[in-house]
């Protein structure tokens, strides 16, 4: 009988659509706000609003990194969640929003098509 090799898994992508990652903070950074279902809980992949458009990748990494905070919304709808830029994440916006601006536009370009 043969012996089965494990095969390590590769790490998850910590990033992994780095143009919408972007597009985010951006947003985030003129003051416009993300929401999410309540009822998503604790689940990453719950699709989240931002400028009225889909967030599908960027909202695990936001969160996890502290780079987005909840806030109380009265005006809000009571089955959803908002989010905004903690001051940590208005550095870091900052600067990344900077350093992407300065990248030659191919390179954005071919980081929008792959990631």
């Amino acid at each position: 009988m043969s012996e089965c090799l494990s095969v390590p898994k590769p790490e998850p992508v910590i990033i992994p659509d780095r143009g919408e990652f972007i597009d985010a903070l951006n947003r985030l950074r003129r003051g416009h706000v993300l929401v999410r279902p309540r009822a998503a809980g604790d689940d990453e992949h719950a699709k989240c609003m931002l400028d009225s458009g889909v967030v599908y990748t960027a909202y695990p990494a936001l969160a996890r990194y502290g780079l987005i905070g909840e806030y109380a919304n009265p005006e809000g709808f009571p089955t959803m969640r908002y989010f905004r830029l903690t001051e940590r994440g208005r550095r870091f916006a900052d600067q990344a929003c900077q350093a992407w601006r300065q990248r030659p536009l191919l390179e954005r370009l071919a980081v929008r098509l792959v990631g």
